[in-house]
């Protein structure tokens, strides 16, 4: 018998097996998928994600693959424009933005080194419930044949969006927003190593140097215009650049596409129920939310780090993992809803004018563009930003 069975080995996943393994617990590791494969994702891990990589003694490895420092932000939004850097989260000043094929491998083998049971190509068919209790999961290789029961005190569903885990325990959402983009992005050459971002009305682009000297281009579109988006995707994509950043479409056309377009129209917008007898969801499995902030990798570690702390030393006492499962509930939500909120105004595609005066505002002090930057990236909570000093610093004329 295991005392932990996380489902899925993506990021939240991997992580979340590293920890409950270092802290001493036996621990089967899930994976449908063979691995290493790549998976869509904006790649971008935000300061504290850093920061809890080099926490665990990960980020030597990340940063070995080559993958830049992204040490500064250019954001620009009509005639506003901010350069600069967040705030350093527990002196970690760079972000970084690894392939996910080589981000995951790496997770999964510091997981191994810990003591895990990692096995990929498995699937997920059932879940075993003992007087309403989850008490293992039913697994069989995806290529068919016959199953196997493997038991545990607790199954951790880290399975993603369509999580077949929630599915299974029917697991109720607790809150619900409207989907509000679709999001296409390819890789392509001869780029400049900067990370950037540009807003107009209906549109958004980024830019993401990775590895290997590719840089991830995304744009972003209103949902309703998903179905003509997906008809022809890198035309979409070209012409959205074209139009927001027009700088971008120019370097462009000086390198060449790398790999096929991704995409989707599916970025839901959702809190599940956290955690139930013998089960908990960490990751996009209890909680996703639009892309066009790139939270999702530092948020699936900040969850694997909350749960992992909340446990402790108590998953044998049911008792004590009962109000651990009931704490871990209760503080994802607080942590992460300040920035699902932030990020449900961003991706509606449609800035306010007195959102643009702000960032007007902010441009003109460093030291307001690095608080800014730090709400994005989380080490600044968003609910502290506007503080009266600074209101009233705001309300100060512009130098012309």
């Amino acid at each position: 018998m295991h005392d932990v069975i996380v489902v899925g080995a993506r990021v939240a996943g991997a992580s979340t097996a590293l920890l409950l393994a270092r802290a001493g617990y036996r621990v089967l590791l899930l994976e449908r998928s063979r691995t290493p494969r790549d998976t869509l994702s904006t790649l971008y891990i935000h300061q504290p994600g850093v920061a809890a990589l080099h926490r665990w003694g990960v980020l030597d490895d990340v940063v070995d693959t080559g993958t830049p420092a992204l040490d500064e932000v250019r954001y620009r939004v009509g005639d506003v424009f901010l350069k600069g850097c967040s705030w350093p989260a527990d002196g970690i000043g760079a972000a970084y933005a690894p392939r996910r094929y080589l981000l995951d491998s790496i997770l999964i083998e510091h997981a191994v080194d810990a003591g895990v049971e990692f096995r990929d190509n498995t699937s997920v068919n059932d879940l075993v419930l003992e007087d309403g209790r989850v008490t293992g999961v039913r697994i069989g290789s995806v290529r068919g044949g016959g199953t196997t029961v493997e038991k545990a005190r607790l199954v951790v569903g880290a399975d993603g969006m369509r999580s077949t885990v929630a599915a299974k325990l029917d697991v109720p959402l607790v809150v619900e927003d409207p989907t509000y983009t679709c999001a296409y992005y390819t890789y392509w050459s001869d780029l400049p190593q900067q990370f950037r971002l540009f807003e107009t009305r209906g549109h958004w682009v980024g830019t993401i140097p990775t590895n290997d000297g590719a840089t991830l281009v995304a744009g972003y579109f209103p949902q309703e215009q998903f179905a003509d988006v997906r008809g022809n995707a890198l035309e979409s994509l070209l012409d959205c650049v074209a139009r927001t950043a027009p700088e971008v479409r120019e370097e462009m056309a000086d390198g060449r596409q790398l790999e096929r377009v991704h995409g989707t129209g599916d970025q839901r917008n959702f809190f599940r129920r956290a955690a139930g007898d013998g089960w908990v969801l960490v990751g996009d499995a209890g909680h996703h939310k639009d892309s066009i902030t790139a939270r999702g990798i530092t948020d699936a570690f900040r969850q694997s780090q909350l749960l992992a702390d909340c446990i402790g030393d108590g998953l044998h006492d049911p008792g004590r993992l009962s109000a651990a499962l009931e704490q871990f509930a209760v503080r994802r939500t607080n942590v992460l809803m300040p920035d699902y909120r932030s990020t449900l105004k961003t991706a509606r595609l449609d800035a306010p004018p007195h959102q643009i005066e702000l960032l007007r505002a902010i441009s003109t002090s460093e030291e307001l563009t690095a608080r800014y930057f730090a709400t994005m990236s989380g080490v600044c909570p968003v609910d502290e930003f506007l503080t009266p000093e600074i209101l009233d610093r705001l309300a100060e004329p512009i130098a012309a």
